[in-house]
């Protein structure tokens, strides 16, 4: 250190900015004057890592953020269709090179069409066994040339749940209404991580293709998501799922689910058979309050400690029972996330229709599989995201 507290390198750098053509000798013998000895080498070296460092701030400045690559399919299963089409139409659904199937399809291949090929492979209609090859799969003939009657809808739906980011949106909504376009966009920036600029091209083709799938339907101007669940995929995809998110939250054996339901039948079986299976596999505790909890003592005591001691809530919505509404208006009232369930939309009153709620179709042979399945998942993502479940009062987002 000089005298003045300044080091050796800094003097030399302070002289360089005020002299920034000197030579290395002159800087050495200006700076020997001053007491500060250093040699014309060390003049040299400190010169150099000055330029490393201009050099390397320029290029992060130069840089550009990369913003994040959106993954999902950039077009609709419906467009996309037609260059396994114009393969199978033309060339006998043999393999070819990408140039030849953009001829067969009558297009020129540039830019677009090579982002088209990319959206019919992330959908699973075609594949490249090797460099700038393609060939149709399986599922694309099975959608363009079905042997039955149900095998395109089947092939539709599996094309789904291959896409990226869109078989993400479609499990997380599936037997549940999409939320309204604030709150949905919010979801999609922040839980599935869409591009914000990709936000409107995204939905839109998520809306057709859904649709093409027959996987949407419109109820009072809100898209319902249809749960689709092949027989083989209960108790596996869904299974490993439920254990993915399961890690990702605290739960203590002492934890709860307080389960808010009719006791009359058919649905006051639906406790045993259905949520009782799901909690369970949540890893809470059910709770009930007619066989649980009713014991000495005033009733709603015990129903306000059960909902108040409770981590999350389920609640049966279904025939509009009072008391039903009475014990769920406690629970919003104390700030519970509750797991909305109904079988008809009509009995979910209007106040609510902001949060999420789970619907079931006792006509499809598979509804009892598939309502533990959702329960159980939708129970975990409360407890993980409890805005989503959560009342929010007038003025709250």
């Amino acid at each position: 250190m000089t005298e003045k507290g300044t080091s050796k390198a800094q003097a030399v750098r302070d002289y360089l900015k005020v002299h920034p053509k000197a030579k290395n000798k002159s800087v050495a013998k200006a700076l020997g004057n001053n007491n500060i000895k250093v040699t014309p080498h060390y003049v040299g070296e400190i010169r150099r890592t000055s330029r490393k460092k201009k050099r390397c701030t320029k290029a992060k400045r130069g840089r550009k953020i990369q913003a994040p690559k959106a993954k999902y399919p950039r077009h609709t299963i419906d467009k996309v269709l037609r260059i396994p089409r114009a393969i199978l139409d033309q060339n006998a659904g043999k393999e070819c090179s990408e140039k030849d199937s953009a001829k067969f399809v009558g297009v020129g291949y540039a830019g677009p069409y090579q982002l088209e090929i990319s959206s019919a492979i992330k959908y699973g209609l075609l594949e490249r066994p090797s460099t700038k090859r393609l060939k149709i799969t399986s599922l694309a003939k099975k959608i363009l040339r079905p042997q039955n009657a149900d095998e395109e809808l089947k092939a539709l739906r599996e094309s789904v749940l291959k896409a990226p980011d869109i078989s993400d949106v479609y499990n997380h909504y599936r037997g549940e209404n999409l939320p309204d376009a604030k709150f949905f966009k919010n979801a999609l920036l922040d839980k599935f991580n869409i591009p914000e600029e990709k936000i409107s091209e995204f939905i839109s083709i998520l809306i057709e293709t859904l649709e093409k799938s027959q996987l949407l339907e419109k109820h009072d101007e809100k898209y319902r998501v249809l749960d689709y669940l092949k027989e083989t995929e209960l108790g596996t995809d869904n299974l490993e799922k439920i254990k993915k998110l399961g890690k990702k939250v605290i739960i203590s054996a002492d934890d709860t689910c307080f389960v808010v339901m009719p006791f009359a039948e058919p649905h006051g079986s639906y406790y045993s058979k259905i949520y009782e299976p799901a909690i369970l596999k949540a890893g809470l505790k059910p709770i009930r309050a007619d066989s649980d909890i009713f014991g000495s003592g005033k009733v709603m005591d015990q129903i306000w400690s059960g909902i108040n001691a409770a981590k999350v809530l389920v609640s049966e919505l279904t025939t509009k029972n009072p008391n039903v509404f009475y014990e769920l208006g406690l629970a919003h009232a104390l700030r519970k996330p509750v797991v909305l369930v109904s079988s008809n939309e009509d009995d979910v009153p209007f106040d609510l229709h902001h949060i999420r709620v789970i619907y079931y179709d006792v006509n499809d042979p598979f509804w009892g599989e598939k309502l533990i399945e959702k329960v159980a998942e939708n129970i975990l993502s409360a407890i993980k995201n409890p805005k989503e479940v959560i009342f929010k009062g007038e003025g709250e987002i």
